[in-house]
This record gives C-alpha cells, structure tokens and sequence, in this order.
C-alpha cells in the first residue's frame, strides 16, 4: 500500500463546554491529514461535512446534541439577493486579489483589532504572530488569500482552501471599523464568484448553529445545502 492510499486514525476529542451554546458540552471526531494524501483527504473529508484547521480534520461529535449544521453555496443559480447586492454597492471601491497564504504583519494587526473588536475573550484572542503565521501558511493543503483592500489600506482577509469541486471558506477577519459594510458577507460573495469563474460547484462555508445570531448570515446565501444525517440537502430539520 503506497502512503498515499493509507488509512486515517480518527480519534474524539475530550468533552469540555461548548463555546457557542450554553450549558451543552462539545466534543469532536478528529483526523490528522499531513502527509502526501493530504490534499486527497481535504477533497473527501470535505463533502463527508469535516472542516480544516492546521493539519487537523474535525466533524462536531457531540453527546446529545446536533445544532451544528455543515453547510455549502451551490454556486449555479446562486444569485445575490437584495440585501446582498446592496453590499455589493457599498464595496465598489475595494480592490480584491486572490494571494498566496503568507503572513505578515499588516494582516496581523488587522487580525489582533478584529479580534480585540468581536472576540476579545475568545481562544484566539491571545494567538502571536507565530501562530497566526502557523494558521495561515501551515496548512498541508493548496491555500491561498482572499484580500481586500481600500485606496492600499487592507480591509479584509480570508483563508481558503481549494478543494476540487470548490473553496472553502476557512477563516475570515476584516476591520472592524466598517461593521456597516458588512465585509465578511461581501467576501463571501467574491469567493461565489471565484469558484464559479472556475466551473467549481460549492463554496463551504462551514459550520451553522441556528441558535447563535452571529451565524445567521450564512442562511442567506442562496441554494445552501446542508450535510444531514450523512448526505447534503437543500432542506433541514426544524429542531437540530
């Protein structure tokens, strides 16, 4: 058997408090991707419902609860909707470029005040350059930077994974001194774009909780599948 066509060792990781929804306790089927099939395994993995971060591959597993939905963008008939289109004009004036992943310390800074403006007691809240370089460049994947930017100030970042039949969304901030142009939407519709520039069926976005507000943008993006009991549908439960 070549490396390439070995198996995975999945494990679970230690139950500890959801950090979305209060009182319920997460756990989470993991899988370390590096190696030469890493980029095989990103593919697969990804339409089975699993997200990346670092070498890691990881699907919710928790006791008695299902609240987090994967969900992706069918890219053919997506179409903006009102709202969205609105966004779309408030950003005119930005220039976006697809880059290679490398950190540096302008992206950083940004990083550290969207963090400090929308997360200050969050787990990354207290990451350093270091390991911010490490979430962007480390990857055993094909990546690259979604950047946007405003007269050369930069306004916006996101990670993406390239998958082959899509791009994944795999983290995003941008300044938080322009929450009314609602950029991370806005970079989610030129990700839209992108893939379908490059005949790439879905756009994953991740993981949606119907109970937390933050997460509710991700609903608005028309046709959204969603990965239920095993398999992707245009349709989903009422109570997860």
């Amino acid at each position: 058997m070549s490396k390439d066509e070995e198996t995975l060792a999945f494990f679970t990781t230690v139950p500890c408090p959801c950090p979305y929804l209060k009182d319920r306790i997460e756990s989470k089927l993991a899988v370390d991707i590096s190696g030469p099939g890493a980029q095989r395994w990103s593919d697969v993995l990804s339409r089975a419902g699993f997200r990346r971060s670092h070498t890691i591959c990881y699907l919710p597993a928790c006791p008695d609860c299902k609240a987090c939905v994967s969900v992706r963008i069918r890219t053919a008939g997506f179409a903006p909707s009102k709202k969205q289109r609105k966004v779309l004009r408030l950003n005119a004036d930005k220039q976006v470029s697809f880059l290679p992943n490398i950190a540096d310390t302008e992206q950083y800074a940004l990083f550290r005040a969207y963090l400090n403006a929308r997360h200050a007691d969050g787990e990354m809240s207290a990451m350093s350059f270091d390991e911010y370089r490490a979430m962007i460049e480390d990857g055993p994947v094909q990546s690259r930077l979604l950047e946007i930017r405003e007269n050369g100030a930069l306004k916006g970042v996101m990670l993406v994974d390239d998958l082959d039949d899509g791009l994944s969304a795999v983290y995003s901030f941008f300044d938080p001194s322009e929450a009314d142009k609602s950029l991370g939407t806005f970079m989610i519709l030129r990700l839209v774009e992108e893939a379908a520039r490059n005949g790439l069926p879905y756009v994953y976005l991740g993981y949606w909780i119907p109970q937390v507000s933050n997460m509710a943008y991700k609903k608005r993006f028309r046709p959204l599948e969603y990965f239920v009991d095993g398999k992707w549908t245009e349709s989903v439960p009422d109570q997860m």
